[in-house]
């Protein structure tokens, strides 16, 4: 798979920009602040529907222009793409898949797939579990699109269930009248009206709550019958179905990020291996979820299977133990929005522990393992370097150089040609004023 041509209107800092592209490696070098991450950042934004940079879509529309236009060609082995993607702050953004419109923008996903490595990849590792619960979602989506949507059925869950908590905060012997404005509140389950949509309907979102690990200490895995003493009423029979529908859309979310997790593991080890050089103590990853899963001892594996079944058991149980609480603090203390990719170097947790070297030898790990993994299902992904080989030392620049060398597709960006290993030759650009021009 590569791109052949990849065309911005008011993205960021250009009012129009048309590059033609080509298999192999392509360098667009330029000054820092010219606008090469931009460019980029536009092609992942057509492979994600999102930023790596920021949270919401304004910043990327150029200052003055009510809206951005990408369009990106692109090639694979099955066929000729034309996507593009009219990106709306304020409003629903807007899709066109080989100039027909599609009714949901997230119906674009996966026509172009990328990796892209980036200086706010440091983050993955010393970051906070957000951080890779994104990696993790976001690497979901790419292989395979369906989970757009099971993210965005998760993400509509928590919010309501959440809204629900807060409005009963501090009242948890709400009923009647006041049970059933709880429940207006909240919004009925499974109601129309949300798409799944994330930055201003480009269909994707964060799952950033955090907290300490709860554990859930139920008696068998069913459905709770019981309810804690002082909530009754219409509330209560709202918060109980709102529980049923976080443990089906978190269970089906979990399984699918236990066993990525499981994929990515002996391809994280090799990865770091070969990035960090000989003589690297192993890396290796691992799934926690923030609940201790029905009949698990602690002689036990802590990362369960990926059964969607025994998993949604474990979140109702959970649910179930920590009600109280939640009605207390009114925030949702269970469910994938609070687990974590745990990373070692060793024995020890990479975060708080590893070196600065060490840290960016998990980071590339992290996105070389999503590279071979997308590439083991169909197509090489095209892979962005976004100003990587500036943050590393000599040996870590030539090692990580030798090994995406061979993608179809590889765009790299850079402030001067010394930063790029002679490993990487090819296509040329000169990024600055606005304009991109061949080189050579």
């Amino acid at each position: 798979m590569h791109l052949t041509r990849l065309a911005l209107t008011d993205f960021r800092s250009y009012a129009g920009v048309d590059l033609s592209l080509e298999p192999g490696v392509s360098t667009l070098l330029g000054a820092n602040g010219q606008g090469k991450t931009n460019l980029v950042e536009a092609a992942a934004y057509v492979a994600t529907l999102g930023s790596h940079r920021v949270a919401t879509d304004a910043p990327l529309v150029r200052s003055g222009a009510e809206r951005a236009i990408l369009r990106a060609a692109v090639t694979s082995g099955a066929r000729d793409s034309l996507v593009e993607i009219e990106i709306n702050p304020g409003r629903a953004n807007r899709a066109r898949l080989n100039r027909a419109p599609v009714t949901r923008p997230r119906q674009v996903l996966g026509v172009l797939r990328a990796v892209l490595f980036a200086p706010e990849d440091l983050a993955l590792v010393k970051g906070d579990p957000d951080q890779r619960r994104r990696f993790l979602d976001d690497l979901l989506v790419t292989s395979a699109p369906r989970y757009a949507g099971v993210r965005a059925d998760y993400e509509r869950v928590l919010r309501q269930r959440t809204a629900l908590l807060k409005s009963l905060r501090g009242h948890p012997g709400r009923t009647g009248r006041a049970g059933a404005r709880a429940y207006a509140h909240a919004g009925a389950p499974g109601e129309a009206g949300h798409d799944g949509a994330g930055q201003n309907g480009a269909d994707r979102g964060e799952l950033a709550q955090d907290g300490a690990p709860q554990d859930g200490t139920g008696q068998d895995g069913a459905p709770r019958t019981g309810r804690p003493a002082g909530l009754a009423g219409p509330a209560a029979r709202t918060l109980d179905v709102w529980d049923e529908h976080l443990a089906t859309a978190g269970a089906e979310l979990l399984a699918a990020r236990i066993a990525l997790t499981a994929t990515l593991r002996p391809l994280v080890a090799r990865s770091y291996s070969a990035v960090a050089g000989a003589g690297a103590v192993e890396a290796g990853i691992s799934y926690r979820q923030s609940l201790r899963m029905p009949g698990l001892s602690g002689a036990e594996p802590a990362e369960p299977a990926a059964d969607a079944a025994r998993l949604a058991d474990g979140l109702r149980e959970a649910l179930a133990a920590v009600r109280g609480e939640e009605l207390e603090r009114g925030v949702c203390l269970v469910g994938p929005h609070r687990d974590d990719l745990e990373l070692r170097i060793g024995d020890l947790p990479a975060r708080g522990y590893a070196s600065h070297g060490e840290s960016w030898s998990m980071a590339l790990a992290l996105r070389l393992s999503a590279f071979e993994a997308l590439r083991g299902n169909g197509d090489d992904p095209v892979l962005l370097l976004d100003d990587v080989f500036a943050e590393l030392d000599t040996g870590r620049r030539e090692r990580l150089a030798g090994l995406v060398a061979g993608a179809e597709q590889v765009l790299v960006t850079a402030a001067v040609p010394a930063d790029v290993p002679a490993t990487l030759h090819g296509a040329r650009f000169d990024v600055g004023g606005g304009r991109v021009t061949r080189a050579g």
